[in-house]
């Protein structure tokens, strides 16, 4: 391991920041859930130190990693491993890597690139092949952002929610990396996942509707929705759902933007 540490330097380009802290790595296996009957999904294993913690816990790992420089020394660190099928090293970048390389259900738990966490984010909670749950080490702004920690929700607030449950699990110093990040990282676990929410509603309508909604960070919800629907109908459903006129769209919950999108959804109908 030390071998490794000493050859291979952190890439900028690829957002790496090399995980160091023991003590994290088992509070994210922890809040992960990992048992030796899970499938689980790792996303950059970097030195693989998060990796060596999955699986001593029995579980199945697959592990996706870019840079070409980190898989020999993976496959060496992890022959055992590799030889009795419990570890596969797939060599791709995630965002294209084919989801047929995991069995089902499977969990992922992962330190991800910060520069690509919305799409990774979005890829797995949009696919038809969704995970159970997705523990991940991000930017603490971003962890912020999602589970709307402040009651304000936005755009990636709304878009996770749709799809899962998202919970803080514990804030990360900088000084756990190598490198150090520029900023602080937060761990967050999002549980129950699934479309179910999406049922009544085209996830077409859902997020035309809160792409819509949060267009003008500054106005009011009722102009944002007005550039597309009729003001006059807009009008009946605020007074249905009894939502101040002047409600902006930070303010509003997910149920909300449910009733909302269903609401417009029957009025489109019956036009």
């Amino acid at each position: 391991m030390e071998q490794m540490q000493e050859k291979i330097k952190a890439k900028k380009s690829l957002g790496q920041n090399f995980l160091r802290s023991k003590d994290i790595i088992n509070d994210i296996v922890l809040a992960g859930g990992v048992t030796e009957n899970d499938v689980v999904l790792e996303i950059g294993p970097g030195e693989g130190i998060l990796t060596q913690t999955l699986l001593e816990t029995g579980a199945k790992v697959v592990v996706v990693e870019k840079d070409d420089r980190l898989i020999e020394p993976l496959k060496e660190k992890f022959e055992k491993e590799i030889s009795k099928k419990q570890l596969e090293i797939v060599h791709g970048d995630i965002l294209e890597t084919d989801l047929k390389v995991l069995e089902n259900p499977y969990k992922i738990v992962a330190n991800i690139p910060y520069y690509i966490t919305g799409q990774i984010i979005r890829k797995f909670l949009e696919s038809d092949k969704q995970p159970q749950s997705m523990t991940l080490l991000v930017q603490k702004e971003v962890a912020d952002r999602i589970i709307a920690r402040d009651k304000k929700e936005s755009l990636l607030s709304l878009s996770v929610k749709i799809f899962g449950t998202p919970k803080f699990v514990r804030i990360v110093g900088k000084g756990a990396f190598t490198p150090q990040p520029s900023v602080d990282s937060a761990v967050i676990h999002i549980e129950n996942i699934s479309k179910n929410r999406l049922e009544k509603i085209a996830p077409e309508l859902f997020f035309k509707i809160i792409h819509l909604g949060f267009a003008h960070k500054r106005k009011q919800l009722l102009a944002n929705l007005t550039v597309e629907y009729s003001k006059e109908n807009l009008i009946l459903i605020f007074a249905e759902l009894n939502l101040d006129l002047k409600i902006r769209a930070e303010d509003l919950e997910l149920t909300t933007w449910i009733e909302i999108c269903n609401k417009i959804k029957i009025n489109e109908k019956s036009s």
